[in-house]
């Protein structure tokens, strides 16, 4: 038979495994101490980083099924991107659309089409806002994609603009 010590033992050494188990997989998920320096990254790849950084994404999505209202507005402050993998991103953002106000990283993966860059997420679930599966690619000052939240989808597009992010 187990004495109480020695059950008490395992239930702590059993605990500590599971903390650092969920520790390392999120730090594994959120990219947190693993950013690519940017000189190992390619041209394409640094530009993004800059051109994405400290910008903002305005636009609006559509619902699918509803294409006789115009589209609601959407933000996104975006105060940095980083490579944190092989075709993994961090995106640090303010995210802004409907009844939602919200600032967390988000790793997305992201591979370049050339010189054009496109995530391609299917079924991330994002803390606090829920699952989705999205295509958006990167052109120019422009940016546009679809969308996938459970049963609701569409579009969503708009410009990027470089400059001062709005106060929190």
């Amino acid at each position: 038979m187990i004495k109480g010590s020695t059950l008490a033992k395992l239930v702590a050494a059993l605990v500590v495994l599971v903390v650092i188990f969920v520790g390392g997989w999120l730090a594994g998920r959120t990219g947190i101490g693993s950013i690519v320096e940017p000189a190992s990254m390619d041209d394409a790849e640094r530009a993004f980083t800059e051109r994405m950084s400290g910008a903002s994404l305005v636009g609006q999505f559509t619902i699918a099924g509803r294409e006789d209202r115009a589209g609601r507005p959407e933000r996104y402050d975006l105060s940095s991107v980083e490579k944190v993998g092989t075709d993994l991103w961090r995106f640090n953002s303010r995210i802004r659309y409907g009844n939602i106000d919200t600032t967390l990283p988000i790793v997305v993966p992201m591979r370049f089409v050339g010189d054009t860059p496109m995530i391609s997420l299917t079924d991330l679930t994002i803390p606090t806002l829920g699952t989705f599966s999205a295509r958006v690619f990167f052109h120019g000052d422009r940016y546009s994609g679809t969308w996938q939240h459970g049963e609701f989808g569409g579009h969503m597009f708009g410009r990027i603009q470089k400059g001062d992010l709005p106060a929190e």
